[in-house]
């Protein structure tokens, strides 16, 4: 096994926790009624920024490792949860209204099952440790 191929698997399983954490906070501040902070906002930038350094690497794994996909589909879950976070907040034009909490909430509920999925066709097994 290749450094990148277990960074890439490592990788994979901090975004599918991170974003299933910050799928529970956006739920936090939905409940108490709240709109988007600049903290959140850069959890977010940090997921979206997570999901495109997994994307990357899983790039580099397949031209350059010759390592074949488990299935086709896997890539799928990585583009999508890579743009994300972006069409997220192109939808939202970076306000801080609740509604936009909302929406925002969603998309890394979103982004975390995309994750969770991406995780499962590849083949490998979520850490519990």
């Amino acid at each position: 096994m290749s450094i990148v191929f277990a960074i890439h698997s490592l990788l994979g399983n901090t975004v599918m926790y991170y974003t299933a954490i910050l799928t529970l906070w956006a739920l936090w501040r939905i409940i108490r009624k709240q709109g988007m902070d600049s903290s959140f906002r850069g959890a977010m930038i940090i997921a979206g920024g997570l999901a495109i350094l997994q994307g990357a690497l899983g790039v580099v794994l397949y031209f350059f490792s010759g390592l074949e996909l488990a299935r086709q589909v896997h890539v799928l879950y990585g583009a999508l949860s890579a743009l994300i976070v972006p069409t997220a907040y192109v939808y939202t034009k970076g306000s801080s209204e609740r509604r936009e909490m909302v929406i925002t909430g969603i998309a890394i509920l979103v982004m975390a099952v995309l994750a969770l999925r991406a995780l499962m066709t590849a083949g490998m097994r979520i850490v519990l440790e």
